[in-house]
């Protein structure tokens, strides 16, 4: 079965789905790599280096898509919401894609996908378990972003992060609060903690508080009713309106108190509650900075302005989309780690195994034979279960 590595079209998308590190990897388990011509170029992966480790380099985008058994992307039709159609036209029946396809968030797209016939599998579906760990994509570029966006706060902010002591006389360090203790939130913290920052981080999940205070923050515990807050997957689960102007309320006083925040609460499938408001804005410090690691979903913040930076009440308001292509060398590395992981398994004696053999498998498979399949999509889109497979 021959893999194509296609070149990424999203506007400013760096990432590859695979480099060239994992083509031997492939090779072992009976998989042919064949690389779009300068696919991972904006990562650092030169069409040389893929040659080198033996994969083949394909000059056209059709050429490989129709002599590719398997397609692989970062960002499929679905999670590229700019001109990811463009590539339906390019997919056939019986072919398998894999990468972001965000279905439960795009769910007109995963209809049109499943009506190219492609056997689709979506990376951010990856059930949270021991076993799937080393395919979990979606931690790896949370991970990354959470990163980055302390780096472009460190760079906003008209402040150092750490304590200095100088002949000029003491610096006080930068206070930073981040809300919400996922994947990217707790790397935030632990990035903000090395710059030398006084971190604060809170969760509605009471769970996350060794977490935050294992990479040296403080974890803010506000008086709500929290017993609800995590589904079985272990993400936050919606919260009703009450709680949020609850919790608006009691966040107002730690927001104000800080000089950067950093909201990455999101829902799977949902819009990303408002965390913070214009009141609460109003109450920071002028020259305050908000990085929305949510703006993608709508924002916590009310003033976030999906991928631009606005300055608001004398606040820096940055809306990131896509901050984990800012760091392609290395994303790119884990993803196509997590890739690699997920294709070995999938791919069994050079065909695909069947979904009900495999949780990991059955989880992530989106659209088959001209249908979606997948139980959570369909009832998000409102359609009858399908029946089990005897």
């Amino acid at each position: 079965m021959i893999v194509g590595v296609a070149k990424e079209i999203y506007p400013g998308e760096r990432r590859v789905a695979l480099t060239p590190a994992v083509v031997p990897m492939l090779e072992k388990a009976g998989l042919e790599v064949a690389v779009q011509a300068g696919a991972g170029e904006a990562a650092g992966y030169p069409d040389t280096q893929y040659q080198e480790k033996g994969a083949k380099i394909v000059p056209e985008r059709a050429t490989l898509f129709s002599g590719s058994d398997i397609v692989v992307q970062v960002l499929c039709h679905g999670a590229n919401d700019n001109n990811g159609a463009a590539d339906l036209e390019l997919l056939r029946k019986g072919q398998v894609l894999a990468g972001f396809l965000r279905p439960l968030g795009a769910v007109q797209s995963v209809e049109e996908l499943a009506r190219t016939g492609v056997t689709s599998f979506a990376v951010e579906l990856m059930p949270r378990t021991t076993r799937a760990q080393s395919m979990d994509a979606l931690s790896s570029m949370a991970s990354i972003a959470g990163y980055k966006a302390v780096l472009v706060v460190a760079d906003t902010l008209p402040r150092i992060f750490p304590m200095m002591t100088t002949a000029a006389g003491t610096i006080m360090p930068s206070r930073i609060l981040v809300i919400g203790a996922g994947v990217a939130g707790l790397q935030a913290i632990a990035t903000a903690k090395r710059l030398g920052g006084v971190v604060s981080a809170y969760d509605v999940r009471p769970a996350v508080k060794e977490q935050v205070q294992s990479l040296g923050g403080r974890f803010v515990e506000l008086p709500l009713e929290t017993s609800n807050a995590q589904d079985a997957r272990g993400y936050a689960k919606e919260q009703d309106e009450s709680f949020y102007a609850r919790q608006r309320d009691l966040l107002g006083r730690v927001i104000a108190e800080s000089d950067a925040v950093i909201t990455t609460a999101v829902v799977p499938g949902k819009k990303a509650p408002i965390l913070v408001t214009e009141s609460m804005v109003k109450g920071m410090a002028p020259g305050s900075v908000i990085l929305d690691l949510a703006a993608e979903r709508g924002g916590n913040c009310e003033l976030t302005r999906r991928g631009d930076t606005v300055v608001v009440h004398g606040v820096t308001i940055i809306g990131p989309v896509n901050l984990a292509s800012g760091a392609p060398y290395h994303a790119s590395q884990m993803y196509a780690r997590n890739l690699t992981s997920f294709l070995t398994n999938l791919i069994k004696d050079g065909k695909l195994r069947p979904p009900e053999t495999d949780e990991i498998i059955r989880e992530t498979l989106l659209t088959q034979g001209g249908e979606v399949v997948n139980a959570r999509v369909r009832e998000l889109l409102g359609m009858p279960a399908l029946e089990p497979v005897r």
